[in-house]
């Protein structure tokens, strides 16, 4: 349409059943109960059609006092009504048959079109003639005519700002008037606003540069949402292309949350007024973010990936997961057959694959319509070979965020055969209060397990701040200590914490330093009044170096007074000591030097640790070499402490390392009201009691519509994963998975 073309612009007023208006219209997701609509004639610069008045029936029938002030409807009035699809029916044939073509719609403010009809008929199925796509605001063509400093709200203001009188008129009327006095001036009505028919897929670099006030994050998505189904729930406002990323968590699986750009950032702050707005059943919060964190979801870099999604004009992209290794392009074209080709054959398929060019069992599938896509995803759950395969929507973001972790490092470790040690040293160390030290964990705790125990002191843990303690053998000590952003916040922890109950047991929970947390990992005892140097059951005739400088001063010591296969035995141990190394990091990583302890500072006689703890993944090359060359020595096995060490550290929101003690499943899509009861309730039969079932939370303690099951054996849990997998909890359905380890990413 040419600009200055329209002949007729059709001036459109809504009401709806709630109290937002005004600049907040619709953001309550109210709905629509009245319309009025009126026709001014550009040509001639009268109104050749008066006001006209819609009653609207809604599903839900109560009206706010601001909407029956604005209407002069009562519930009754309304209940009288049409349907809304009825009305638009109804508007369109006067349209159509009434006022002559070419006609524009005209509202005052963005929120009639974008807030209230587009959002409302998007959701009941509704499909908008053409017209409803473009329109002019009319506060905004106002500031094109007249530029002035005060801000413009309603209607009147502009009428007042146009000495008009409208205090005798309805909201229509007065928008009529002011059209008038605009075209009566010289304004012409050019460039009308847009309404995207739908989102359209694209791809990001990490190096572009994004606008922070275009982006938002979305939180709360059921788990199965796709981009699409996002850019339903934001219908009306415009989202760029590719402006949907669906993030994903360290296992690779969809975890409700999502990054949107936003064309502008007038359509970002409306938005944020649909803040715990619905899908289905569920409401959806909405917070400003950042372009970095949109671009670490949805960009990528000039690999496979992009390609394989810049050169394709497929409608649809589908995921595949539980492809046999061995399963090729061929295979997956048979897979989906003539039905539902596959866009442009072996080209429309990408394997994902590890930076060693294993399969992960992984692909994305592109189709050229939606229709074909639906008749693939039907195949959810067929067999390729001896395996079902599942099948699920996807979206580019989530191609780039699955090749690049995969491309960068495993989502799961295949070979965990062991857990990285890092020095005692660096962790922490100094005077300062500022860590808490846990007593008594179950010895399947888990960092969520600390997280949820901490409750709303768990926000003031350190990135990576969380410790679980193993002994010598590599097994859960029952200990834990969590690094915090201050000694105020360990002491409130250490306060409110101590002696509350994990599950069937309860916890002391100490403030402690970083000295402390060493010392005790060493072998030292600490409780609520400080350090305590165990009993001095072993009167060492010299003091002892632990850990691999303990080795050193062993060699050397052993060396002085050793001689034949004793002397043998020591040079081992200072070789092993000069060799030792921490797995994970670099070669040739010297161990700090740590002062010698005073004698009557070790733990109570444990004995050299067997040869099955000597050959433990978790137990030291040095350490065991010290406890040979002391054996061999003639050194009494008393000498020698228990070693402890650290877990890996974790941030707050990552996975623990540890394997389950007994078979474990993984719920998710858990509705976010739903508690230990309803997940028992929904286990009934299979033996789950309530202390089994772990519910996960994250940093600020919200459900995250996750948990953890753990059964009473194998059986049940394979029973449950066959029987169980996708029925209703409540009103939605959950997907059940076995628990696969996961390393923090």
């Amino acid at each position: 349409m040419m600009a200055g073309s329209y002949s007729n612009l059709v001036v459109l007023s809504c009401t709806t059943a709630g109290q937002a208006a005004g600049d907040l219209l619709g953001s309550d997701e109210s709905e629509i109960v009245h319309i009025l609509w009126s026709v001014v004639d550009t040509t001639a610069n009268t109104v050749s059609v008066p006001v006209q008045s819609l009653v609207v029936k809604p599903d839900h029938s109560e009206l706010s006092d601001e909407a029956k002030s604005r209407t002069g409807l009562d519930e009754g009035a309304v209940a009288g009504g049409a349907p809304i699809q009825a009305v638009l029916e109804q508007l369109h044939q006067s349209l159509t048959n009434g006022v002559g073509a070419p006609f524009c719609l005209v509202v005052e403010g963005q929120q009639a079109m974008r807030q209230c009809l587009h959002p409302e008929t998007c959701k009941k199925g509704i499909s908008l003639p053409d017209y409803f796509y473009a329109f002019f605001d009319l506060r905004r063509e106002f500031r094109k005519f007249q530029s002035i400093s005060s801000a413009i709200s309603s209607v009147r203001d502009m009428a007042q700002h146009l000495g008009l009188d409208v205090t005798a008129v309805d909201e229509c009327q007065a928008m009529c008037l002011v059209i008038q006095r605009l075209i009566g001036s010289g304004h012409k009505f050019t460039d009308p606003e847009t309404v995207d028919y739908k989102y359209e897929p694209g791809t990001y670099q990490k190096n572009e540069l994004i606008d922070d006030d275009t982006i938002l994050r979305v939180r709360g998505l059921p788990w199965q949402s796709s981009d699409q189904d996002i850019a339903r729930f934001f219908r009306g406002l415009n989202i760029t292309k590719g402006g949907v990323a669906v993030c994903l968590n360290p296992q690779g699986r969809r975890n409700g949350e999502a990054l949107v750009r936003f064309a502008s950032k007038e359509h970002r702050d409306l938005a944020l007024l649909r803040h715990k707005h619905h899908i289905g059943q569920r409401y959806i919060e909405v917070y400003k973010a950042t372009g970095e964190d949109f671009l670490k979801v949805a960009g990528g870099n000039a690999n496979e990936a992009t390609a394989f999604l810049r050169d394709s004009a497929a409608e649809v992209i589908v995921r595949m997961r539980g492809l046999p290794y061995t399963a090729t392009a061929a295979d997956i074209l048979n897979f989906f057959g003539q039905s539902c080709p596959v866009a442009g054959g072996e080209k429309g398929i990408l394997f994902v694959r590890y930076a060693n060019g294993r399969s992960t069992g992984d692909a994305f599938v592109l189709f050229e319509t939606e229709a074909y896509a639906q008749l693939a995803l039907a195949k959810h759950k067929e067999s390729l070979g001896k395996r079902y395969i599942e099948l699920f929507r996807s979206t580019a973001a989530e191609v780039q965020q699955v090749w690049n972790r995969y491309q960068q490092c495993p989502l799961i470790h295949t070979t965990p055969t062991m857990i990285p040690m890092l020095p005692q040293q660096a962790i922490t160390c100094g005077s300062i209060r500022d860590c808490v030290r846990m007593r008594g964990l179950p010895y399947q705790a888990t960092h969520d397990d600390v997280l949820a125990f901490l409750g709303e002191y768990a926000v003031y843990v350190r990135d990576h701040g969380i410790h679980m303690v193993l002994n010598s053998s590599g097994k859960p000590s029952g200990d834990c200590f969590i690094q915090m952003y201050s000694p105020e916040a360990a002491r409130q922890a250490a306060e409110k914490c101590h002696r509350q109950y994990m599950g069937d047991r309860y916890i002391e929970v100490f403030q402690c330093s970083g000295d402390e947390m060493n010392f005790v990992l060493m072998g030292g005892q600490l409780n609520k009044n400080g350090i305590v140097s165990p009993p001095n059951v072993y009167a060492a005739e010299a003091p002892v170096l632990l850990d691999a400088q303990m080795c050193d001063y062993l060699g050397q010591q052993m060396t002085a007074t050793a001689s034949g296969p004793a002397a043998a035995a020591a040079a081992a141990a200072v070789a092993a000591a000069n060799q030792y190394q921490y797995p994970g990091y670099p070669p040739q990583v010297q161990v700090p030097q740590m002062s010698i302890l005073p004698q009557g500072m070790m733990q109570s006689p444990r004995g050299i640790p067997s040869p099955a703890a000597a050959t433990s993944p978790y137990y030291t090359s040095a350490a065991a070499a010290a406890a040979a060359a002391a054996a061999a020595a003639g050194y009494p096995p008393a000498m020698y402490p228990q070693y402890y060490f650290p877990s890996p550290p974790v941030s707050p929101t990552s996975v623990g390392y540890y394997p389950p003690p007994s078979p474990v499943l993984r719920m998710r899509g858990i509705p976010y009201n739903a508690g230990v009861p309803d997940v028992v309730n929904f286990f009934g039969g299979y033996q789950v009691p309530p202390e089994y079932v772990q519910m996960l939370v994250d940093v600020l303690g919200r459900p995250t519509g996750e948990a953890i099951i753990t059964f009473l054996s194998h059986e049940f849990a394979q029973k449950a994963l066959l029987e169980k997998n996708r029925q209703l909890l409540g009103s939605q359905p959950v997907e059940l998975a076995p628990l696969e380890l996961v390393p923090a990413l």
